[in-house]
């Protein structure tokens, strides 16, 4: 990581996630792309980020519907625990969007984008928080 440059995740768990890798190069900031919850989490220990960018996907029928509400749970309590200033943006399928809430109870989302994702709507997400 560069000195005084803003780590972003990305937390790309399906082909739906958009590359906005070069947007995040103009914005000045430190793209980590990781391809599961466990990586990221381990990542947490190296390279605190201020931003994630991450899917959810509800968790129908498993232990989600009782412990946890999606796949993203397990990280954002670590998130809490090593970066708890980092804001998370959240991508959903338009299907799924009803059941952010329920994770948005347990944590703050700092931007809620329905997927596909253009990347002005990425771009004014992330000035939001400038």
């Amino acid at each position: 990581m560069t000195a005084g440059r803003k780590t972003l995740y990305s937390i790309i768990e399906s082909p739906a996630h958009p590359d906005f890798s070069q947007l995040y190069r103009r914005l000045g900031l430190e793209q980590i792309r990781l391809n599961s919850q466990r990586k990221a989490i381990n990542e947490l220990k190296r390279t605190p980020p201020d931003w994630v960018v991450a899917e959810f996907f509800y968790g129908y029928g498993n232990n989600y519907a009782g412990v946890n509400v999606c796949n993203l749970d397990v990280f954002l309590y670590s998130l809490q625990k090593y970066a708890p200033e980092a804001k998370v943006i959240v991508l959903v399928e338009k299907p799924e969007a009803q059941y952010v809430p329920r994770l948005a109870e347990l944590f703050t989302l700092h931007a809620v984008l329905t997927l596909p994702v253009e990347e002005k709507d990425m771009q004014a997400a992330l000035d939001t928080f400038s």
